[in-house]
This record gives C-alpha cells, sequence and structure tokens, in this order.
C-alpha cells in the first residue's frame, strides 16, 4: 500500500504505546478482581473500546446497572467524541470501508495524532489500528496477571489523565500552530468555572467545536 510508513506511525504512537499498555493492564486486572474472566475483558476491548468508560462499566456492571443504562451511561461520557468526528468529516470522506472502524477507534489519544492536516488517510487508518492493538495488548497482560497476582488497584485510573497531558505536550512541541490547543484549554476553563465539574464537559466541547469549525472554513476561504 502507498504512502504507509510504519516506522514513522509505530514512532509517534510512542506515548500511546506506554499509557494504553499500561491502562489496559489495569482493565483486566480490574476485570479478574470482580470476577470477570478474560474473553469478556478482551470483547470489551475489541468491541467497545471506550477508555475510561470500560473501567465505569465495571462498577455499573457489578451493581446491577441494566444494560440500557450502561448505554446510556456510555453515550454521555463519551458524547465529546461527537465533536472529534465533526472535525474529521472532510479527512475521512475518502476513507472508503475503513471508514466506519475509524469513526469507531477515535480516541482522544488518536485524535490527537491523526487531527494533523498533513496526514493522510492511510495513516489515520493505521495509527488508530495501532492504538487500539494496544489497548488490546494491556487487556490481556492484565487479565492474565490479574488471574495471577493479586494487585491495589486505587488510583490506577490516573494514568489516562497522564497519558492524555503527555500526548498534549508532544503535540504542542511538534506543531506550530497552537490555537486549536490554547482554544481547547481556555475554553474548558472557563466552562469549568461557569458549569462545575460535573457539567462542564459537553458545553465546553460544543463550544470549542464550532469555533475550531469556524476558524476551518475562515482557512479554507483565505486560500481560495
Amino acid at each position: 500500500m502507498k504512502n504507509v510508513n510504519f516506522k514513522k506511525m509505530v514512532r509517534d504512537t510512542i506515548p500511546v504505546i506506554a499509557g494504553y499498555i499500561v491502562l489496559g493492564m489495569g482493565f483486566g486486572i480490574i476485570m479478574k478482581a470482580n470476577g470477570y474472566n478474560i474473553w469478556f475483558a478482551l470483547a470489551m476491548s475489541l468491541f467497545i473500546y471506550a477508555g475510561s468508560m470500560q473501567y465505569a462499566a465495571i462498577s455499573l456492571f457489578t451493581s446491577g446497572t441494566s444494560l440500557l443504562t450502561v448505554a446510556l451511561t456510555t453515550l454521555v461520557v463519551n458524547a465529546r467524541h461527537l465533536f472529534y468526528g465533526i472535525s474529521m468529516v472532510d479527512k475521512y470522506k475518502d476513507a472508503g470501508i475503513r471508514k466506519t472502524y475509524m469513526i469507531f477507534a477515535l480516541t482522544d489519544e488518536t485524535y490527537s495524532l491523526v487531527c494533523d492536516t498533513n496526514q493522510d488517510t492511510n495513516y489515520c487508518f493505521f495509527v488508530s489500528l495501532l492504538n487500539q492493538f494496544y489497548w488490546i495488548l494491556g487487556t490481556v497482560i492484565g487479565s492474565v496477571m490479574g488471574s495471577k497476582i493479586s494487585f491495589n488497584t486505587k488510583g490506577i485510573d490516573f494514568a489516562l489523565t497522564a497519558l492524555f497531558l503527555t500526548v498534549f505536550i508532544e503535540q504542542w512541541i511538534k506543531n506550530k500552530n497552537h490555537f486549536p490547543a490554547v482554544t481547547g484549554v481556555f475554553i474548558s476553563i472557563i466552562c469549568l468555572i461557569i458549569f462545575g465539574q460535573s457539567n462542564f464537559l459537553i458545553p465546553s466541547m460544543f463550544i470549542i467545536a464550532t469555533i475550531l469549525l469556524l476558524n476551518m472554513r475562515k482557512e479554507q476561504t483565505l486560500d481560495k
């Protein structure tokens, strides 16, 4: 396949490798500690692939929450991905049959890598695939370890926040255009102050997406 530089893709996803394998291991360990076998954990990482929501789903399952409630909770928690998707419509329009998977696999960390306008569709697809592979690999390792060793899992989910910060800093260093990053941080802080910790995510994502879309249209107009 043309224009596929696997070395670059692996190199670009190094921060994600460290984070996703550790986080996947934590998920696998917690799943095993709650009585779920490796196949259940593997199926969640393969077909749900929702990061922090997979952690939250464990407590929902163990408390007897209905599947409908779990599905609705997942939708709310991951609503930000709707706005990620909006910004990738043009970029993914020529992806063909791969587009369905690329939409499914658009996690926070993957988005931070593929949103660069200089990256082509092949790069976006294989980076998405690699990142999910790392998560699945971590899940399997964690499930196996969980069956052999007892762990204190308190605080392990903070690794997700640490991973996001690492990717953010790397993208800041690599890209000269800091407008999207500054916009995201500024709007998030304002919405956090106005709406509070429990309610700021969705309005901040909506405002950020609107500003970035308007800025993108402005840049397209200037280029014509």
